[in-house]
């Protein structure tokens, strides 16, 4: 069973980058396909990128592809989140998620995940 943790959040202005981590213990990192999902208020919780369990592939939802990279560092068991050119409307509690059974093709499920962090929040002002 892995426990995850995401720090990094804070307040930042729109055109602004971050850069949120995901550090991981209690499990085999590498067998883990990792998720970063995301909840604004009043809204459901949505995708927002995926990382393969070697790192070489990824997944973006439209609204944060070519802003938003994903990395992992299966040596220091953390997945980053790099936000660029950061929108008001990216502000939401950022989650990220850890499944050993799903694929890409279907890590935008988050109902499939099996882990997940407490979330840390990321607000971007105007």
């Amino acid at each position: 069973q892995v426990q995850l943790v995401e720090s990094g959040g804070g307040l930042v202005q729109a055109g602004d980058s971050l850069r949120v981590s995901c550090a991981a213990s209690g499990g085999s990192f590498l067998t883990y396909l990792m998720g970063w999902f995301r909840q604004a208020p009043g809204k459901d919780r949505e995708f927002v990128a995926a990382i393969s369990r070697g790192g070489g592939s990824t997944d973006y939802a439209d609204s944060v592809k070519g802003r938003f990279t994903s990395s992992r560092d299966n040596a220091k068991n953390t997945v980053y989140l790099k936000m660029n050119s950061l929108k008001p409307e990216d502000t939401a509690v950022y989650y990220c998620a850890a499944d050993r059974k799903i694929t890409l093709v279907t890590a935008r499920k988050n109902g499939l995940y099996d882990y997940w962090g407490q979330g840390t929040q990321v607000t971007v002002s105007s």
